[in-house]
């Protein structure tokens, strides 16, 4: 009888660890002689985990990385070039807190994606709302809230992550129309969110990509002040794969 209560009450409040864990708590507190409160303590720590696990696992897949991997999966004797220690203080997350951004840049193949999709991925571990996403796909994202006339929530959707990650700028042109958006976005986000970006393109080049030049530099700006900046010169981690499989 009391089990059915037990078992009643922990599914209308959706406590599902305890459901699935009170008797063999119960056995193990018995055995051990534990206090109610001890007893209730261990029910209540696996509680919470899994509901942190829950949320963790929720924040990963809105996150949509491309893949999962990790800062410690990446390596930096392939890339002698590359601060390690930079690139470990910015795992500490500080940056998200202070709202600045971390923009990698450096050709194909160099691990900016793993870099980014690596911090992205702990920052979600310590509960960040992240979103990763392509410029391309941002960018047609905005193009069709504008013609839609929802461009100013779909700003405000971007402006309350505490980290957007943009991927790939340089592989597309972007237009003047374009350019303008991507503007209103960083200029959105500017000192209220923090941002990721890679490019293989650097700065000075990147009058190739915009047809604006003059919004490019806004966008620049708008980027580098209160940035951390990575130029990643080395070889790439695919040709590498291929010579070994060769």
């Amino acid at each position: 009888m009391i089990n059915n209560q037990i078992e009643s009450h922990a599914r209308e409040l959706s406590l599902k660890s305890i459901l699935e864990n009170y008797e063999k708590v119960a056995d193990k507190a018995t055995k051990s002689k534990l206090t109610y409160q001890e007893y209730l303590v261990l029910l209540l720590e696996m509680e919470v985990k899994r509901k942190l696990e829950n949320s963790t696992n929720t924040k990963l897949i809105k996150s949509k990385f491309p893949f999962t991997k990790t800062i410690d999966e990446f390596d930096f004797t392939f890339q002698p070039n590359l601060p390690e220690k930079e690139i470990i203080r910015l795992s500490s997350l500080s940056f998200i807190e202070e709202k600045s951004n971390a923009i990698f840049l450096g050709p194909p193949g160099v691990g900016k994606t793993h870099l980014s999709v690596g911090l992205g991925v702990k920052a979600c571990l310590a509960r960040y709302r992240v979103l990763f996403v392509t410029l391309k796909k941002l960018l047609e994202e905005l193009y069709i809230a504008q013609i839609e006339g929802t461009l100013a929530e779909k700003l405000l959707f971007y402006s309350r992550l505490h980290l957007l990650i943009i991927d790939e700028l340089g592989y597309m042109p972007i237009t003047k129309l374009h350019a303008n958006l991507l503007f209103q976005l960083v200029s959105a986000r500017y000192e209220k969110g923090a941002i990721i970006l890679t490019s293989n393109y650097v700065f000075d080049d990147w009058g190739q990509v915009f047809e604006d030049t003059v919004v490019a530099g806004a966008i620049v700006d708008g980027l580098i002040h209160h940035s951390s900046v990575f130029y990643i010169n080395g070889s790439s981690y695919r040709l590498k794969d291929k010579i070994k499989r060769g």
